[in-house]
This record gives structure tokens, C-alpha cells and sequence, in this order.
């Protein structure tokens, strides 16, 4: 079953979901040649600590972090460790934050002095991929739609989707029903209502859609080692509309 949050609910989700933008803002403007992961993941700690919320990602099924952060042709769940940033990287930063109950989940892709044309064209399109799903969220419409919205936009780039790893509902749990594929044809699941809060996250590898899961048990990486770009937001589904909780125009 779908959970559907009420007006309190959703004004708790507001909350935890500007927290959320406002750590992966912080965390994307620190990401810099030199930079560990570690730092980074320690830094996102403190940013945390600071609002009086907690990070939903530690200790979830043991993960060891604070933050994802996937580096190049790491997908997602990339463990933070001793690796430096260097110029030319692609980096996911994927934050959850939870406060008062309730849970915010957004991801970004950040470029550190990338100058090939087609890696950045990857991350502008993954972008774009999140932006042609959220637009799909109304009353009345299906859940595929947004999943075919964001395929569509990366295939007529000519990139692919990744299909083991899909977006999910979110609310007092990380991960709630629906399950949000990144791909298929539009007009199927359930019919979207107002009080659904979604993550949506489209995950668009450069080469093939295949992904190989490391021996950590996390780290996602693409199956031919080409980059791959992340982008996720938490959103509320409204009589309006979409509401995007964690885009940057919550942080005022």
C-alpha cells in the first residue's frame, strides 16, 4: 500500500526535505580537487549534527557513511574512504537527512573541472531527465509516465538508464511503496494522489545500462566502466501539482 501523508506530515517532510537541499548544496560546493571522500562524508556529518536532524543513511542495512558519494563510473552507494577528488572527476553526492520523523532523499552530480564536451553533456541530460519526470507528477496520472518521461529524455541523448536501481516512495522510511522504474512505457501503475511523496531519481550511464554491485556490498558500478550521472528529488504529489521539497528554491 502506498502511504499518503496529511497536511502535518507533508509540512514535516518540508522541513527534513530543505534540510536535506540544504546539506547537498553545502557538500556540492566543498567537492574539490584534493578533497577526500572521507572529508567530505565527515563534513556532511557536522552540516547534519548542526540542523538537529540525523543522517538516514548511517547505519541503514550497515551502511558505513553519512552521505553516497560515486565517483566517475561508480552509479551509486559509493562508500566514502581514502579517495582524493581529481580534476576532471564526476561526482554523485546522494544525501538523506531525517528529522522529526520524516526523511528527505535528493541526489546531484557535480563536475570538477570536467572539459569533456560529452561527460558534461551526460550530467546536463541526467538533469534534464529528472526535470521531464517531476513534470509528469498530477493527480490522475500514472506512475509509469514518469518513469517513461525520464527514459525517453536520456535515450534521444543516446545514453541508457539504469533498470536494477529505481526511485521509491518516501516518508517516516527510507524506502516506501511505489517502486519508480527509470524506464518503461507510459499509462501503467497506480494513479498518482494527492499526499504521495516520491524520490526520484534517474541514474544515466553514458554506455549500457548494466551495473555490477562490488564486494563491499554497495558501490554500484557501470558493467562497461563508462561515467554515469545521478540526480534525485523528494516530491510531494498536490491538487496543484508536483512539489519539489528539496529543490534549492526551499533554501531562501
Amino acid at each position: 500500500m502506498i502511504p499518503i501523508k496529511n497536511a502535518g506530515e507533508l509540512a514535516r517532510m518540508r522541513v527534513s526535505g530543505r534540510m536535506a537541499a540544504e546539506v547537498r548544496e553545502a557538500l556540492a560546493r566543498a567537492i574539490a580537487p584534493g578533497v577526500t571522500t572521507a572529508e567530505l562524508d565527515a563534513y556532511a556529518a557536522e552540516l547534519i549534527r548542526g540542523l538537529g536532524a540525523r543522517s538516514a543513511f548511517y547505519g541503514y542495512r550497515g551502511y558505513p557513511g553519512h552521505v553516497c558519494l560515486s565517483v566517475n563510473e561508480e552509479v551509486v552507494h559509493g562508500i566514502p574512504g581514502p579517495r582524493r577528488i581529481a580534476v576532471g572527476d564526476l561526482v554523485s553526492l546522494d544525501v538523506g537527512v531525517e528529522h522529526d520523523g520524516f526523511i528527505g532523499d535528493t541526489a546531484t552530480t557535480v563536475l570538477v573541472g570536467v572539459t569533456d564536451r560529452e561527460v558534461v553533456r551526460l550530467a546536463a541530460t541526467a538533469a534534464r531527465a529528472l526535470e521531464a519526470g517531476i513534470a509528469k507528477v498530477w493527480v490522475g496520472a500514472r506512475l509509469s509516465d514518469v518513469s517513461h518521461a525520464i527514459e525517453a529524455t536520456a535515450v534521444e541523448a543516446g545514453y541508457s538508464v539504469v533498470r536494477e536501481f529505481v526511485g521509491h516512495g518516501i516518508g517516516r522510511q527510507m524506502h516506501e511503496e511505489p517502486q519508480i522504474p527509470n524506464y518503461g512505457p507510459p499509462g501503467r501503475g497506480p494513479a498518482l494522489k494527492v499526499g504521495m511523496t516520491l524520490a526520484i531519481e534517474p541514474m544515466v550511464n553514458m554506455g549500457r545500462s548494466e551495473v555490477e554491485v562490488q564486494a563491499d556490498g554497495w558501490t554500484v558500478l557501470t558493467a562497461d566502466r563508462t561515467p554515469s550521472a545521478h540526480f534525485e528529488h523528494t516530491v510531494a504529489v498536490l491538487e496543484t501539482g508536483a512539489e519539489v521539497l528539496t529543490s534549492r528554491d526551499v533554501l531562501g
